[in-house]
Parts: C-alpha cells; structure tokens; sequence
C-alpha cells in the first residue's frame, strides 16, 4: 500500500471519525474506491493505528474543558464519573443486544459468519447515514428555534443522569450500526434531552475515551487472527514480515489523522455553536442516497 493511499485514509479517518457524518461509511467508501481489501489484516492494523491518533487528537482538544467541567472539585468528578460510567454500561448492554439480534437473525444460516462482515456492506450503510441525518437535523433545528426563543438555554450546566442515560443507550446504537454516527447520535441526543450544545459535546467525546481503547484492543486482536488464518492457509512466513512491513507506515497515517481530527473538532464546534449543526444532517441524508447508489452499481 503506497504512503499516498496510507494519507488519504488518514485524513478521511480523521475528520470522518470525529464529526458527525460516520467515519466507517467514508473510511469504507475510500478503501473501496482505492481498491484496498477491506478485511486484509495489514488494513486492520493501519486502521487501528488511525484510530489511535483520532483518540489523541479527542484528548488534546477537550483536556481544558474536561478539567473544568469534571476536575473542578473531588464530588463532581465522583458525580460526572458516574453518569459517564452509566452511559457507557448502558451503550455495552444496547450494543450487546443488538449484536446478538443480529447474529440470530441475518447470520443465523451463514457459516463462520462475523457480524465485521456487515460492515462493509454499503446496503446496511446506507439506512445507518440516513437515521443519524435525520436525527441531526431535527436536533439541530429544534435547538436553532429554541436559542432564538430563549437566550438561557445555553447557560452552562452539567448533563444529568437522565441525560447521560438517554445519550448512552442511543450510543449503544451506533457500535453495531455503521453509518449511525457516534459523535452526531450523542450530541444530538444530549441536545433534545435539554443538555447544553457545549456539555452535550464535551459528555460525547468523553465517552470517547472510555469506549476508543476497547475498540482499538478488539480491532487488534482480530488483526492478529486474520493475520495467524492467513499465515496458516498460505503457509507463508514471509506474511508476517508483509504485516509488520505496514507498521511504520501506519504510524505515519496516525501522525496525519491525528492532525486531521483536530481540524475536524474545531469545524465541529464551530458549527454547534453558531446554529449550523442542521448541516451535517443534511450532508448525512445526501450521503446515504450516494452510498446507496454506489451499492446499486456493485461497490
């Protein structure tokens, strides 16, 4: 894999993966059209390095803000903990659930079948794209009309537990649903349920870093099992050598997603905060007709 291809997968991890327009349906559109394959084991482990660097660029750009929403005193920290740790309890109980629906029901008759074979499906995308641009829109014009009609809706405040519980369940969502952006369900959600534009964002990516690194051990993990069928079918050493030979490579692409999710976190809160979150619901709903379209002519 060329160095260029390697960049330009990092620069769509990364501002994909942090705003709200989903990161797999733009990341999988990319290695498509680049003609990479997907379930390789070398692009496994390249996309566990990009992710790396979009959880880096999470903590660098909200540690002020964490500092003072959460580290203020000893009791909210306990209490913020808490909701963040409910949310995220909630999100595993939802996505395990779905998880097991899903593998009951449509890979039920489908030998050694893995629920990561769906995600790449563009047909499953699609609807994903089309059910987070609605749910941003709504949220983003509700609270256009409501920031016009009353000037303290934004006045700064903790998100509650009810709040929290409400934005960890519909997060739950979007780890077997790819296409259902993450960051644009939560912050949406925490919007509609009265949150803040501010705290329902700083609440959002902070459940980023309690989720990234579980996913990040997972997607590793089956790296290495792609990699341990691969090297036994082939019976091919050297294939070892061919994975490892993409690990510089890959932290290159980390150093540049790392970068490109910073711009993607200041385009986001810039929009959030001046009424312009509608706009990603819209980008959303356009993608998903572009993403069903590339289905119908075979991607």
């Amino acid at each position: 894999m060329s160095i260029f291809k390697i960049i330009v997968l990092a620069i769509v991890q990364g501002l994909a993966e942090l705003l709200p327009v989903s990161s797999s349906a733009h990341v999988i559109i990319a290695e498509k059209l680049m003609g990479l394959d997907v379930t390789s084991p070398k692009m496994t482990l390249l996309l566990v390095m990009l992710h790396t660097g979009t959880m880096f660029a999470v903590i660098v750009y909200f540690w002020k803000s964490w500092k003072q929403a959460y580290f203020s005193s000893r009791e909210v920290f306990k209490r913020m903990a808490g909701r963040l740790i409910a949310a995220t309890f909630l999100t595993g109980i939802i996505g395990i659930a779905f998880f097991k629906i899903i593998d009951h029901t449509v890979l039920r008759n489908i030998p050694h079948a893995h629920i990561e074979d769906l995600f790449g499906k563009l047909n499953w995308i699609a609807p994903a794209l089309f059910a987070g641009g609605v749910l941003i829109l709504v949220a983003g014009l509700l609270r256009r009309r409501e920031d016009r009609n009353d000037p303290d809706i934004e006045k700064d405040r903790e998100v509650t537990m009810r709040q929290s519980l409400w934005i960890g369940a519909v997060q739950g969502l979007a780890v077997p649903f790819r296409g259902f952006s993450r960051s644009g369900s939560t912050i949406s959600t925490g919007m509609l349920t009265g949150a803040t534009k501010r705290q329902s964002e700083v609440f959002s990516f902070a459940l980023v870093i309690i989720l990234t690194p579980a996913a990040i051990a997972k997607e590793a993990l089956r790296a290495m099992h792609q990699h341990a069928h691969a090297a036994v079918a082939t019976l091919a050493p050297e294939s070892a050598l061919h994975v490892q030979g993409i690990f510089l490579p890959s932290l290159i692409g980390m150093f540049f997603s790392f970068l490109a999710g910073l711009v993607a976190l200041k385009w986001l809160s810039g929009w959030l905060e001046n009424g312009r979150w509608y706009l990603f619901g819209i980008y959303c709903l356009f993608a998903s007709v572009v993403v069903y379209t590339l289905y119908l002519k075979g991607f």
